[in-house]
């Protein structure tokens, strides 16, 4: 897999060649903390909060903390690959790019980076349904992202939505459905963000105060691209960001039941995912309905506030998912929380927040350094666990903290 990130036993003089701002970046952590610096305290909220205590923010990085290895010693590792297949498709590691609202405010054309940048290091990227970018231009741009949809319970704009990802080429479709209603982000109004965006005297002075993002990336979209709309909502275009009227293109997703994701399965001749499973019973239900693959996910901590932790769902949803992929995201930030959560059933995670982060700091080479950290680091985990291969790892490498090793 081609990289800009450092193997681990790579010398200093591979650090000097990526840009100064890069090679400050040593793990994902690092790029949030770039990230607050360069980016409008609004938008920099609206990706870093949660739902109102943050206790499913937090737990989700908890239960990580939770789980001690248990590696094996003296193993020839010297084979090493922690390639998957997924739906067919072989990918370079087990972790992909999640989706991510409004990205293209943190970064220029952040969308089409982020997934641009997930293709070139052979990884999976889905691009949101809530993003600023035509679903079209980003799969022209990255042939192979997946689209994940966020669909009122109205039969005939699932129709039609569900047809405009198919003609415009998509090939996998993740149906979010952890989101009812709207979540209780009061994060978002206490660091001046609010949908629609309202300007501001405090807005106004957060973007003068960071020249680099107000000409690099507000200033270009507005002159490249006009006055961001969200694009993806529906068949047709959504409102723009600043219109009262957004509030439309997110309302009616309490109607959304299994008879849509039925309809749904019927109409889509791709790979179908359902994304925010968390009880073992909506497994066994998305099953029967013919689904492929599920996400375990509690939305980054963003929606049900003290809601399970995904890894600590994991196994449950393992056990009642049959032939379906099990997949994860929520709380993934080292290469150790993503053999984690292989351990427990997961056959990829996807990473949210670092990679919004990274495209802030570095635009698509920030993306590509951040995977290429994290790529590096699942390697390195593999050799001091004693696996050549991801799929060696199983829950006989993990212990709970307090426990003793079987």
């Amino acid at each position: 897999m081609t990289s800009t990130a450092l193997p681990a036993t790579a010398p200093a003089a591979v650090a000097r060649a990526l840009p100064r701002a890069l090679a400050r970046m040593l793990s994902l952590d690092d790029f949030e903390a770039e990230a607050r610096r360069r980016l409008p305290r609004p938008i920099f909220g609206y990706i870093a909060g949660a739902a109102e205590d943050n206790q499913s923010l937090q737990g989700n990085r908890q239960a990580f903390a939770q789980y001690a290895f248990t590696p094996r010693v003296l193993v020839d590792v010297s084979r090493r690959t922690q390639r998957i297949e997924l739906f067919g498709r072989s990918y370079a590691s087990p972790f992909g790019v999640a989706p991510m609202g409004i990205s293209a405010l943190s970064a220029y054309r952040g969308d089409i980076l982020l997934a641009r940048a997930a293709r070139e290091q052979n990884i999976p990227a889905i691009l949101s349904g809530t993003s600023l970018i035509p679903l079209e231009d980003v799969i022209r741009e990255a042939p192979g992202t997946w689209f994940q949809a966020y669909l009122p319970g109205d039969p005939a704009k699932i129709d039609a939505l569900v047809e405009r990802a198919r003609r415009a080429g998509y090939e996998t479709l993740v149906l979010t459905v952890d989101i009812p209603v709207s979540a209780n982000r009061e994060n978002n109004v206490r660091t001046g963000f609010s949908t629609p965006l309202k300007p501001s005297l405090r807005l106004a002075w957060d973007g003068l105060a960071r020249p680099r993002w107000l000409a690099g990336t507000f200033l270009r979209t507005l002159l490249a691209h006009g006055m961001p709309h969200f694009e993806n909502s529906f068949a047709t275009r959504g409102a723009p960001i600043v219109s009262a009227s957004v509030l439309r293109d997110f309302s009616a997703r309490d109607h959304l039941s299994w008879e849509h994701v039925a309809r749904i399965r019927r109409q889509w001749p791709g790979t179908l995912i359902i994304k925010g499973i968390l009880h073992s019973q909506d497994a066994a239900l998305a099953r029967r309905h013919g689904v492929d693959g599920v996400i375990v996910s509690n939305h980054g901590g963003r929606q049900l506030d003290g809601a399970i932790s995904p890894l600590r769902a994991l196994p449950g949803v393992v056990a009642e998912a049959g032939a379906m992929t099990v997949m994860m995201d929520s709380g993934v930030r080292r290469g150790s929380d993503v053999l984690k959560a292989l351990a427990l059933g997961a056959r990829c995670v996807f990473v949210g927040r670092p990679f919004n982060y990274a495209a802030a700091v570095g635009g698509q080479a920030g993306v590509a350094h951040a995977i290429g950290l994290l790529s590096a680091e699942v390697d390195r985990n593999m050799a001091m666990l004693g696996i050549n291969h991801v799929r060696e790892m199983d829950a006989g490498l993990l212990c709970r903290e307090g426990a003793m090793p079987a």
